[in-house]
């Protein structure tokens, strides 16, 4: 299942497009030391135009972090390889400190790329990494399990591929490969690595698992866990698939912050597909990061099959009617902030405006936002009034600023929608529904993929 021979680089690559070059995720550690040499052998025998850049992040948590990034760019200059260094500066949380390292590295790596016109970064994750978090999934899937039922959509790991901020692609192209066959190619060349001491600090919970790994049942609970990845995987895009095709089908939006889906969503044969679409939707109208929990979720759809009805759940109003189901967010806890450049307002909207903003104001639009637009169809006025009123609109001393044009009008504005759910993350588990959503409410569609010829969904985990 997995590659073992030492010169892996035609392998690996075969199916990437680096036409517009690549970003190197290097923190010289053994894995992403390796996938810097392999990368640049690949480079230089097909594309030897394409840029490489490699970047390493420092997160500025330990002593030594600075001199570990000095000594990857002296790699670098010694292979002839572009190099930046960028420090993840400020206050670091007190809790929750891994997962806010990988948000700042991310942020990071991705506006390197954009800064130097790449639109792909390449990581060094291995199948080792992906068998670890999957286990750790696991686990905590079996402790909520009594409390709060999951889906299991976290069991496939981590996805060959991720969008992050709906801009830059992250690509892992050595979730097939093992450590050992990566660090076997670097001692051959006599290539040396750095040893990172967090990955055996105890107080974290990947140094635990990788060590208990390292012991005699270790190989058998590896397999095991990247053959359920596989398989959840696969599960996952096929889910999805189902999820966007029943989107396509049944989803229209009457005016913007309202989503109407026809009354034959709720009574299909699919309702496994109705159910992971409905909780799509909601997190979408609603503006929140996280679907909404699978049975919370399940118990509502079953409503929404015996008649009508009118509930809340995920900040998303439910409104079903005998001429459709209506979904637009609820009135409570919209914000006003004061206007930037860009923002990301309610996380349902993308706001730039052209000129520096001065004592503006991002708020609901209000009451007053429906005068100006003309429903089609059996949609209730009251229903787009409620709709209407949630998005958002400039605000200045307590007018609210015609977005129309006019006297009032504010700087060049764009408001563009956001797919809450994916928005930050979008894994290519995922692509297809997310993609569904993003043509139903006019969001941006997903930058080219990295791939050639296809989108490179789950299919990647089965390699």
């Amino acid at each position: 299942m997995f590659d073992t021979e030492t010169d892996l680089s035609d392998r690996l690559f075969q199916d990437f497009d680096f036409s517009h070059g690549a970003v190197a995720a290097v923190s010289g550690g053994s894995d992403s030391t390796a996938l810097l040499h392999l990368l640049k052998h690949h480079l230089d025998r097909t594309l030897p135009a394409a840029r490489l850049l490699a970047v390493t992040i420092d997160h500025d948590l330990r002593p030594s972090s600075a001199a570990e990034a000095q000594a990857v760019a002296r790699l670098c200059a010694e292979h002839g390889i572009a190099h930046r260094t960028l420090v993840w500066s400020g206050r670091k949380p007190s809790t929750g400190l891994p997962a806010a390292a990988r948000e700042a590295r991310y942020r990071l790596l991705a506006e390197a790329a954009e800064a130097a016109g790449i639109r792909a970064v390449v990581t060094g994750h291995t199948a080792d990494d992906q068998a670890e978090t999957v286990l750790m999934r696991q686990v905590r899937e079996e402790e909520a399990r009594d409390e709060d039922p999951r889906d299991g959509r976290g069991l496939a790991g981590m996805a060959p591929a991720t969008l992050y901020d709906w801009r830059v692609w992250i690509a892992r192209p050595l979730l097939a490969t093992r450590r050992a066959a990566l660090r076997e190619m670097l001692k051959r060349r006599g290539i040396g690595w750095t040893e990172d001491p967090t990955n055996v600090d105890r107080r974290f919970e990947r140094p635990r698992l990788r060590i208990s790994l390292a012991g005699r049942d270790g190989e058998a609970r590896f397999k095991e866990a990247i053959a359920k990845a596989g398989q959840a995987a696969a599960e996952r895009e096929n889910l999805g698939q189902r999820a966007a095709a029943l989107i396509g089908a049944f989803a229209s939006q009457p005016a913007p912050g309202l989503i109407r889906l026809d009354r034959d969503f709720a009574s299909g044969e699919d309702s496994e597909a109705a159910v992971y679409a409905f909780r799509i939707l909601l997190a979408t109208v609603g503006g929140v990061t996280f679907l909404v929990d699978e049975a919370r979720c399940r118990a509502l759809f079953e409503h929404l099959r015996s008649g009508t009805l009118c509930a809340t759940l995920s900040r998303t109003v439910v409104d079903a009617r005998r001429t459709g189901i209506f979904l637009h967010r609820e009135a409570r806890n919209l914000p006003a902030v004061p206007a930037a450049e860009q923002a990301l307002w309610d996380g349902r909207r993308r706001i730039t405006l052209s000129d520096r903003p001065s004592g503006l104001v991002i708020a609901p639009a209000g009451p007053g936002a429906a005068k100006r637009f003309t429903p089609e169809g059996d949609v209730p006025a009251s229903l787009l009034r409620k709709a209407l009123a949630a998005e958002p609109a400039l605000w200045r001393g307590g007018e609210r600023l015609d977005l129309a044009g006019g006297e009032a009008a504010p700087p060049a504005t764009a408001i563009v929608p956001a797919v809450s759910p994916f928005t930050r993350f979008l894994p290519s588990f995922d692509l297809r529904p997310a993609a569904a959503v993003a043509a139903l409410i006019g969001a941006p569609p997903l930058p080219p993929s990295p791939f050639r010829g296809h989108d490179r969904g789950g299919a990647w985990a089965k390699a």
